[in-house]
């Protein structure tokens, strides 16, 4: 009869498991002190060794003679408990046998003593399923066994676990697989069945296994009867039904370059193979993560381990975007894989996320607005000069009454006059270039723009923020009101200011007091960024051309506070009455 990997290579000794350094320590000195307790929990993800020792502590806690504190599998006791039919050790799938009276039926067994060892041993799986009541039943004999029966616990989700019970044993919580442990524990099991192998092939194995030795032994079972002869990578992707690796790395590379068109194309082109879309967002999201780990670690090509082909696309289509695009896609298709759970239709989801993936203009997300500024910056990166930081300008604050429910900030400006805008007097105003830096190694920034080549020649003639306008500032007394504030965002865009600013002031509210002009906002963030010394006085310069000769930045109101309304119900409920305010 055939076993499959992981039980035929199931371990047999504590030296053979996996990791798990700190729960074996803890066991092999209990049995060489001769400290064995009575309740024990092993709780941890699926496939990291609860079970396997388990059953190893049960031998060797009965061994009459262990070596280094393993069962050494040739006395007496070993030969009993390796047989079938051994009453002392005991698995109970609390799954199936989740009931009061199952749990009964082991309080009254407990009492026998053992057959051929020293301690009875029951080992119960999946003690999260037991039912309240059947937790009551065990409970005082889960405290206070007999002196020859021990207890142990396994579980996957210990926090189902009562509290009463989790009090009464000794908790070791075992921890997921390293992949590198992972593909030593393969390529033993291949060497010792004569299976030929490639190195990226067993890594794929290792990460499909996602942490989980038995999960990683069971694919790595399906790949060797699959392939006859030498295993490669691309067996690997067949037998886990994975979609084909370039056309994943086409989509995610149209996806990073905004190609909304052709990266739907691609995607509907493998679906339409009978790929399943479960399949195609799980790999799409490894691909990510696989750039991710390239833009981000110097040692990127260790920790990958995939072929030099391989990985040589995947740098090159990482080096496309910057770490905060890469990071924005990867969260929609996370957050569309999450969805898809409760999606009648997967397909819809997934070709929504890429969508939404590849137009960042379309969407208002923060991420999303920062890789609008990114690349805005990187088309203005071409020489142009930045305003100079003005020196600190003096501004009014009005300070709000202190019982107010929501403080109201206002900051006004005064705007000079108008400036000669001659040819001279513009040459003489023209700031200076912005220094160059050079980033060294350690000033690597994995979320920063890609770098764009600058020309080797820098003009000589400076770009002037103002030849758009006109000569001499209009009287605003002559001009519309109404298409001053048009006026001013038009000249915003018109330049080459960072575009930052433009994006604040696209959303503000406007009016008129008299000839002041009052910008209105209901975020404090804009506001505070408006009002930065060389922010105040780029728009003063630019209202200036308008024919504004003030400004202020202030809060929308937002309706009276509550000392307001209070006062306002007080006075209206003692009309005729003087009320001093004090």
């Amino acid at each position: 009869m055939y076993l499959a990997f992981y039980r035929t290579f199931r371990p047999a000794t504590f030296d053979e498991v996996v990791r798990q350094e700190h729960i074996v320590r803890i066991l092999k000195n209990q049995i060489a002190s001769d400290k064995v307790g009575h309740a024990y929990l092993f709780c941890g993800p699926r496939g990291t060794g609860k079970t396997t020792l388990a059953k190893i502590f049960a031998r060797a806690i009965n061994c009459e003679n262990p070596v280094n504190a393993s069962p050494c599998g040739k006395c007496a006791a070993c030969r009993a408990l390796a047989a079938g039919s051994n009453l002392d050790i005991s698995e109970i799938d609390a799954a199936s046998n989740n009931g009061v009276d199952e749990m009964r039926d082991l309080r009254e067994k407990v009492q026998y003593p053992p057959v051929a060892g020293k301690y009875k041993v029951y080992i119960i799986d999946e003690v999260h399923m037991l039912t309240q009541s059947a937790f009551n039943a065990v409970l005082k004999t889960l405290e206070e066994p007999p002196r020859h029966a021990v207890f142990i616990l396994a579980t996957t989700e210990p926090q189902k676990i009562p509290a009463t019970i989790l009090s009464r044993c000794m908790r070791f919580d075992f921890k997921l697989i390293p992949q590198r442990d992972l593909e030593e524990l393969i390529k033993s099991v291949f060497q010792k069945t004569g299976k030929e192998y490639e190195d990226a092939a067993v890594s794929a194995i290792a990460r499909a296994g996602a942490g989980s030795a038995r999960d990683s032994l069971s694919i790595a079972d399906m790949c060797a009867s699959y392939s006859r002869g030498k295993l490669t990578y691309d067996d690997v992707n067949a037998v886990l039904g994975s979609a084909e690796w370039a056309k994943v790395a086409h989509i995610c590379g149209a996806i990073l370059s905004e190609n909304a068109s052709e990266a739907l194309s691609a995607v509907e082109e493998i679906l339409a193979t009978g790929k399943g879309v479960g399949v195609l967002i799980k790999d799409m999201l490894s691909f990510m993560n696989d750039c991710t780990v390239v833009k981000v670690c110097k040692t990127a090509k260790e920790i990958v381990n995939l072929p030099d082909e391989t990985y040589k696309i995947i740098e090159g289509v990482a080096s496309t975007a910057d770490g905060h695009k890469i990071l924005r896609v990867t969260e929609i298709l996370s957050k569309a894989e999450t969805d898809m759970r409760y999606s009648l239709n997967g397909k819809i989801t997934l070709e929504t996320a890429v969508l939404k993936a590849s137009m960042p203009e379309k969407d208002y997300d923060l991420d999303a607005l920062i890789g609008k500024i990114n690349a805005l910056e990187r088309r203005i990166s071409g020489g142009l000069p930045s305003i100079a930081p003005a020196p600190q300008s003096n501004f009014v604050a009005s300070v709000p009454n202190k019982t107010a429910a929501q403080p109201v900030a206002a900051y006004s400006h005064a705007v000079p006059p108008a400036a000669d805008t001659t040819s001279a007097a513009r040459v003489a105003h023209t700031p200076a270039p912005a220094k160059k830096i050079v980033l060294q190694d350690e000033d690597f920034d994995p979320f920063a723009a890609p770098k764009q080549e600058q020309p080797k020649k820098e003009e000589t003639v400076q770009p002037r923020i103002f030849d758009n306008f006109p000569a001499k500032a209009p009287d605003l007394a002559s001009v519309d009101k109404g298409k001053v504030f048009a006026g001013f965002i038009k000249s915003l865009r018109t330049t080459h200011k960072n575009a930052v600013l433009f994006t604040l002031c696209m959303d503000l509210d406007h009016t008129f007091e008299g000839e002041k002009l009052v910008l209105l906002t209901d975020s404090e963030a804009v506001l505070k960024s408006l009002n930065r010394a060389e922010n105040s006085k780029f728009i003063s310069e630019v209202l200036s051309e308008l024919g504004v000769t003030g400004f202020e930045v202030r809060f929308k109101k937002q309706g009276e506070n509550e000392y307001e309304k209070a006062l306002n119900e007080l006075k209206a409920n003692f009309n005729g009455t003087d009320i001093e305010i004090k």
